[in-house]
C-alpha cells in the first residue's frame, strides 16, 4: 500500500518466493531476509489476468499523492519476559504445511490401507498354503472288515505334509480375483487425490492461522503506538490553564488511555493464543511465540481480484482433487458393473478334498505300524480341480448385484456433481471476499492515514485559542481530541483486520482453485525457508512416529 504503509502491497514472487519480509512501512526497521531465489514473475503463478471488462481492483494512491508529510513509527510488538521466542517466514510454514499437519499423516495412512487392499486383491487366485501334521495312537485293536480278524491292539498312525486350501468354503473366485484389482486401483487414486486435498486443506489453514498471528500482533504494536500517544495528550491537557478547559477533561483523557491499556493487553493475549493454533496446526512446540519476519501490514498477491469468473471456474474444475477422487470413486464402480456382468460367464474353481475337506492339492508323507512301531511309510498326493459355472438364484441374484453397482455409479456420479456444485459456490464466494477485501483495504489505509491527520490536527488545535468576545476559547477542545484518539485506533484496528482478510482471501482462492500445495510447495518452492525447530516438549509425541509414508 502506498503512502502510509508503503511496500505494503506486493507479489508473491517477492514476498514468497525471496521468502523475504515486505519493504519497511510504518516506521519499522527491516528484517534480515532468507537467501533468496532469482526472483519471478507473478504470471509464473497465477493465470494471466482477465479481460479489461472484467472489474479490476482498486489501486492505492502514489507515495507522491500521500496527504502525510511521515509515517508512524510503530515499533514492533514486544515480547514478554516468560515468551518462547520463535522466529517464523511464511515460507517455513507453508511448507511445514506439506506434511506435518494431522489431516495429511491421517490421509496418507488411509492411502496405506488402499495399497493393501489392492496387494490383497492381486493375489485372491492364490489359495492359501497349509502346514502341518496329524499323529493318532489307537490302543484296543479294532475289527478287520476285510479280513475278518481283529487287528493288533495298538496301532499308530502319522501323516504330515501341505496342502493349499481355498480361501473362501473351498472356493477360489476367478471373477473377483480379475476384476477386484481393477476396482482397488481406482480406489488406490481417489485415496492418492485425497491426499493432495488434505495437503490443500492444510496449506490453507496454515494460511489463515499464520495471517491471524499477523493480525494481532499488529493490533498490539498498534495499541503501544496509540498508548504514547495518548500519554502525551494527558501531559498536553493536564498543561493547559483551568480557565480553559475544567480539571476532569484530564480525567477523561486518562480513562480512555486506562481503556486503550486493556485492550492493548487483550491484544497481547490474542497474539499468543493465535500463535498457540498456528503450532498446533503445523504440530510445533505449544510454548511458542511466533514472530513472522514479514511486516503485519505486508499483503500477499497470489491471484488478480479481477478475473472473471468464467476463467477461474475453468481452472478449478480440471485441478480440484477432490474431483479427481469422485472420478477414480465413478471408475471404480464401474469396474464392479463389468464384474458383476461377467461373473455368470467366468467359472470358479472349486475344490473338494480327500485327506482335509476344501484342498485343492495335497502331498506329504503317510506312517503305519503295530504297538509302538511306525515302519510303513509312504508318500501320498491328492488333487482336485472342479470349474464351476454359477447363476446366483438361476440369474436373477446376478441381475441383482448388476444393478446394485449401476446404483453405487449413479451414487458417485451424484458425489461428482454435489462436489462440482460446491467448487463453484466455493469460487464465487472466495472471489467476492477477494474483492470486497482488496477494496476495503485501501479504504482502512486511507481511513488510518485521515485518522492521523485529524489526530494532529486536533492536538495541534489544544495549542492555539481564538477570541470569542471577551473570552478564549481553544481551537480544539480536549473531548475532540480523545474522540479523535478513538477514531485512530479504530482505524488502525480495522486495517491490521482487512489486510488479513485480504491475505487469508487469496489464499482461500488459491485454494479454491485445487493446486496451492501442489503449485507452491512442489512445482515453484517459496524460496529458501528459514531453519525452523521442529522439536517438541516431551510430553507430546514427536512428529513422524506416526504410520509411515504411503509411496510405494
Amino acid at each position: 500500500m502506498m503512502g502510509l504503509f508503503p511496500g505494503a502491497r506486493r507479489s508473491l514472487a517477492v514476498s514468497l518466493l525471496l521468502g523475504a519480509a515486505a519493504g519497511p512501512g510504518m516506521g519499522q526497521e527491516a528484517v534480515p531476509s532468507s537467501p533468496a531465489l532469482p526472483p519471478a514473475s507473478p504470471a509464473a503463478l497465477a493465470p494471466s489476468p482477465a479481460p479489461s471488462a472484467s472489474p479490476r481492483p482498486v489501486r492505492p494512491g502514489s507515495a507522491t499523492s500521500s496527504p502525510l508529510a511521515s509515517s508512524p513509527r510503530i515499533n514492533p510488538a514486544p515480547f514478554g519476559p516468560d515468551d518462547r521466542r520463535f522466529p517464523i517466514t511464511l515460507a517455513a510454514a507453508l511448507r511445514l504445511s506439506d506434511a506435518r499437519p494431522l489431516i495429511v499423516a491421517a490421509a496418507q495412512a488411509r492411502v496405506w490401507v488402499a495399497e493393501a487392499e489392492l496387494t490383497r486383491a492381486k493375489v485372491l487366485w492364490l489359495p492359501d498354503l497349509n502346514i502341518g501334521f496329524d499323529y493318532i495312537r489307537h490302543d484296543g485293536g479294532g475289527p478287520d472288515f476285510n479280513k475278518g480278524l481283529m487287528t493288533a491292539p495298538s496301532t499308530n498312525f502319522f501323516y504330515a505334509g501341505a496342502g493349499l486350501w481355498g480361501n473362501d468354503l473351498g472356493m477360489i473366485h476367478t471373477t473377483d480375483a480379475i476384476y477386484e484389482p481393477l476396482v482397488a486401483r481406482q480406489r488406490l487414486n481417489a485415496a492418492h487425490w485425497d491426499t493432495q486435498a488434505a495437503k490443500n486443506d492444510a496449506l490453507l489453514r496454515t494460511a489463515d492461522a499464520y495471517f491471524e498471528v499477523h493480525r494481532s500482533r499488529g493490533t498490539f504494536a498498534a495499541h503501544l503506538y496509540l498508548l504514547d500517544l495518548g500519554g502525551k495528550l494527558i501531559d498536553e491537557v493536564a498543561s493547559l490553564g483551568r480557565d480553559l478547559v475544567p480539571a476532569y477533561e484530564v480525567d477523561r483523557v486518562r480513562n480512555f488511555v486506562a481503556d486503550l491499556q486493556q485492550q492493548a493487553v487483550s491484544a497481547r493475549e490474542q497474539w499468543r493464543v493465535n500463535s498457540a493454533g498456528l503450532t498446533r496446526v503445523l504440530r510445533l512446540d505449544p510454548r511458542a511465540v511466533l514472530e513472522p519476519l514479514e511486516h503485519d501490514h505486508s499483503q500477499i498477491t497470489l491471484l488478480d481480484p479481477g478475473r472473471t469468473l468464467d476463467d477461474l471456474m475453468a481452472v478449478a474444475l480440471v485441478n480440484r482433487p477432490e474431483l479427481a477422487s469422485r472420478r477414480a470413486s465413478i471408475a471404480a464402480a464401474e469396474a464392479a458393473i463389468r464384474r458383476e456382468k461377467a461373473r455368470p460367464f467366468i467359472p470358479q474353481i472349486g475344490i473338494a478334498g480327500f485327506q482335509t475337506p476344501f484342498e485343492m492339492l495335497q502331498a506329504g508323507i503317510f506312517g503305519l505300524g503295530p504297538n509302538s512301531s511306525l515302519n510303513q511309510w509312504v508318500g501320498r498326493s491328492d488333487i482336485s480341480l472342479q470349474p464351476l459355472w454359477q447363476l446366483r438364484n438361476v440369474g436373477f441374484g446376478n441381475l441383482a448385484m448388476i444393478k446394485a453397482q449401476r446404483g453405487m455409479q449413479s451414487m458417485a456420479i451424484v458425489d461428482l456433481f454435489d462436489a462440482q456444485d460446491g467448487v463453484a459456490e466455493e469460487v464465487t464466494a472466495s472471489r467476492a471476499r477477494l474483492q470486497s477485501a482488496a477494496a476495503r483495504v485501501y479504504q482502512a489505509d486511507r481511513a488510518v492515514r485521515t485518522g492521523l491527520i485529524t489526530y494532529n490536527g486536533t492536538t495541534e488545535g489544544l495549542r492555539q485559542t481564538s477570541r470569542f468576545g471577551d473570552v478564549l476559547v481553544l481551537i480544539s477542545r480536549p473531548q475532540e481530541a480523545v474522540y479523535a484518539l478513538e477514531l485512530l485506533q479504530r482505524a488502525f484496528a480495522e486495517y491490521y483486520t482487512t489486510v488479513a482478510e485480504y491475505n487469508r482471501a487469496q489464499f482461500a482462492l488459491f485454494h479454491a482453485l485445487g493446486y496451492p500445495a501442489r503449485e507452491i510447495a512442489q512445482l515453484r518452492p517459496p524460496g529458501e525457508a528459514i531453519p525452523v525447530d521442529t522439536t517438541r516438549p516431551e510430553y507430546l509425541p514427536p512428529v513422524g512416529n506416526g504410520p509411515p509414508p504411503a509411496s510405494r
